[in-house]
């Protein structure tokens, strides 16, 4: 599945780029879908920024459901690569749940348009049913589609929202 999001910011580019690779956690209160973001490593090597979050969803989903959906299913952990000299980030997902059947990945771009940021969000996900393990042969196809439908009607919103999280941190600074 082809991942595609764009996000326009009306701030300036250098200020939008660098609140997003470096303030997420204070954009976590901006994000309802979202209850915390735990920075897990930071490091600085060749000019690149590399920077591993643990996400934690979940914050807009009923209780009820919540007791359906496990943990795991709410969380991953995310790896990004950001290159200050291009204004780019490419990041990879690595889900909490079905680690091992899901492969998520994609690049961000961080452009200057009508005096602000345009973020041009691309990937894919891709789910190996081969990976999928402890689930009955029978149940593997539906259980990939269930997982790859629940991932996509997260990962694009998700990058929307946090667009807008960023834009209302920002106007609220």
């Amino acid at each position: 599945m082809i991942i595609s999001a764009d996000t326009y910011i009306p701030f300036p580019l250098p200020l939008v780029y660098a609140t997003y690779r470096d303030k997420l956690v204070e954009v976590v209160s901006y994000l309802p879908d979202v209850r915390g973001i735990e920075v897990k490593s930071r490091s600085e090597k060749n000019g690149l920024i590399q920077i591993v979050n643990e996400w934690h969803g979940g914050g807009e989903i009923p209780v009820v459901a919540r007791a359906i959906l496990s943990e795991a299913m709410l969380s991953w952990t995310d790896f990004a690569t950001w290159n200050d000299a291009d204004f780019t980030t490419g990041w990879r997902i690595k889900t909490h749940a079905f680690t091992e059947a899901v492969y998520c990945s994609g690049k961000n771009r961080f452009l200057e348009k009508n005096g602000g940021t345009q973020i041009e969000s691309r990937g894919e996900l891709i789910i190996d049913t081969k990976q999928i393990k402890n689930v009955p042969q029978l149940l593997v196809g539906p259980v990939a589609r269930t997982v790859e439908d629940f991932l996509s009607k997260k990962i694009e919103p998700n990058l929307q929202q946090v667009g807008e999280g960023v834009r209302l941190y920002l106007k609220n600074c």
